[in-house]
């Protein structure tokens, strides 16, 4: 009885071991059929040496050095106390170190800035992105588009640096504040900008047209100047482009495992950026009065560059995280499907987030190689004046 036993047992166990390795073969092949996105260097580019342009927007020294004037004079603002440069110096990568953005109504810079009292204003309820290197915007491993179409801010409403140029100016919080309508805002810096002789002059040398100071050339001029802030140069470019002793191994091991745990299923492409939405359920930032749930309600955001990002943060749209480590943090606990919004489910999540396999202990390492992104030989020239007689850069 005993020995019909031991071979009713033996009997078991091989058929469950045969079903667990049939199981286990089958997960496998599952796995395979998945053609998951390449994690191999392929999937990276050095950016272009050369700035793509529209073709009915060509840089010229003229307009690039009106667009320069533009960028810092607070003529554009409502309240004549903000620029473009106010949130996107070159002290600060032409970025901020604000989690969001202080606009109309703010003084000081840096983490120094703050509303003046009385104050109606809200804040910028996203984290304000450099310019830096935004000309190559679009250029992605798969689909590179042109300057036409080139996607901005962080749930692509604009595309091209033309039509992204003139969105500050008519916002609210941004730059318009309480002077005009939206609507109207474009027409009625441009009308500020007539009764300046100087940029009359300034326009006429730029453009060619009988009526040269208009919205579109005000856009124009802008983006022009905006195609000069480039850094493309960084030593990840070198080795991209093939020095391969400019990055050190530590470096090259911290580039092995950035794409190893999946990072560039998303940050991929010269930019390192697909440039497409991807919803991670990042925390709601405590100051703003309402949740951002992003352009249509998926809390989904634009992948950023990771170009230069040493002088970006904070990070991630709203700028709750103060930090690379905790940005790689963020992407360990999500690879646990440790999700940090509460309103975000698991079912929501990006399924790219399941290809993520960032590990702490090599946190460091990447961030080894994420240094070698930053290039920090860019255009820091700001001009001692500009036309409107206005504090350039305003109430810095």
């Amino acid at each position: 009885m005993k020995r019909h036993k031991r071979i009713l047992l033996g009997i078991a166990g091989l058929v469950f071991g045969a079903s667990v390795a049939l199981s286990c073969q089958s997960e496998r092949q599952e796995r395979l059929s998945q053609k998951e996105p390449p994690d191999d260097i392929s999937v990276l580019e050095a950016l272009p040496v050369h700035v793509p342009e529209p073709s009915d927007n060509p840089g010229t020294p003229a307009k690039i050095e009106l667009g320069r004037m533009l960028f810092y004079d607070p003529i554009l603002s409502g309240k004549r106390d903000v620029a473009c440069a106010t949130c996107h110096h070159p002290d600060f990568g032409y970025a901020e170190f604000l989690p969001v953005s202080i606009g109309v109504n703010g003084e000081g810079t840096g983490t120094k800035r703050h509303f003046r009292e009385p104050n109606t204003i809200p804040l910028v309820k996203r984290n304000s992105q450099s310019v830096l290197n935004a000309a190559f915007n679009g250029l992605t491993h798969e689909n590179p588009v042109g300057a036409e179409q080139a996607p901005m801010f962080w749930d692509l409403r604009a595309s091209s640096l033309e039509k992204q140029a003139l969105e500050p100016i008519k916002a609210f919080e941004e730059m318009r504040g309480h002077a005009y309508a939206k609507e109207v805002a474009p027409d009625s810096v441009v009308a500020r900008l007539r009764r300046i002789s100087e940029y009359r002059r300034l326009f006429g040398q730029a453009f060619a047209d009988p009526v040269p100071v208009t919205v579109p050339n005000l856009a124009r001029a802008l983006a022009a100047y905006e195609r000069t802030l480039v850094a493309n140069n960084s030593r990840f470019d070198q080795f991209m482009r093939g020095d391969k002793s400019a990055l050190s191994q530590t470096e090259q091991e911290g580039l092995a495992l950035f794409l190893k745990s999946g990072c560039a299923k998303c940050h991929n492409g010269p930019m390192l950026s697909d440039f497409k939405l991807h919803t991670l359920g990042v925390a709601d930032y405590a100051a703003l009065p309402e949740s951002d749930a992003g352009p249509d309600n998926r809390y989904a955001f634009r992948t950023p560059t990771l170009r230069n990002l040493s002088r970006t943060a904070p990070y991630m749209h709203n700028g709750t995280l103060p930090d690379l480590q905790k940005v790689l943090m963020f992407y360990e606990d999500l690879s646990g499907t440790t999700i940090a919004n509460p309103r975000v489910q698991a079912e929501q999540l990006d399924p790219l987030t399941k290809h993520l396999r960032v590990q702490f202990r090599d946190i460091n390492t990447i961030i080894e190689f994420l240094n070698t992104l930053n290039d920090d030989s860019f255009d820091r020239n700001i001009p001692k004046r500009v036309p409107s007689g206005l504090r350039v850069g305003g109430n810095l």
